[in-house]
């Protein structure tokens, strides 16, 4: 397939998410929820998501305002989520941050959708939208551990002009 045309279908996915976002909405019953913006661009993200005993995610929701690339990949994040272990999450968090970063990882096809957000190593001022909700999710699984299961913890973070895009 021409590059042109890889890069194409890459587009149309990453607006198919960004349209018809996966996981968008409230989730009643959720046991840990953060948000998070960006004040850079205006992205806003409420994550909620439920985290059983096991410390397996099995359901997650995002809602809020963002750019498609935010939305796009908040959708993206959600699908490659549920039914990972907190270790699983972070090391995929951590996976992500590498790629739109530029760097190569090893195990690309572990992000599912997501790695095709790769492109926006090329745009450093998009990098914030697309960390945006994976940001949340690890904050929000490092904020769990000072909570009790079951009960919603709530944690307003917002991103730094000046930090390190990760």
């Amino acid at each position: 397939m021409a590059l042109s045309k890889l890069d194409n279908l890459y587009r149309q996915v990453i607006l198919d998410h960004s349209s018809h976002p996966h996981h968008h909405g409230v989730l009643d019953q959720a046991t840990n929820q953060i948000e998070m913006n960006n004040p850079t661009c205006g992205d806003v993200i409420q994550l909620q998501f439920v985290l059983d005993a096991q410390q397996v995610i099995q359901d997650i929701r995002f809602s809020g305002s963002g750019c498609s690339i935010s939305t796009a990949s908040a959708s993206m994040m959600s699908d490659a989520m549920i039914g990972k272990s907190e270790a699983e999450a972070l090391h995929l968090i951590q996976e992500f941050s590498e790629l739109v970063q530029g760097q190569e990882i090893k195990h690309l096809d572990e992000l599912g959708d997501a790695a095709m957000l790769s492109g926006v190593a090329k745009f450093p001022a998009r990098i914030k939208c697309a960390t945006l909700a994976w940001k949340a999710l690890g904050r929000a699984l490092a904020e769990q551990k000072t909570t009790t299961i079951g009960h919603a913890a709530h944690c307003e973070v917002n991103t730094k002009e000046g930090d390190k895009n990760e």
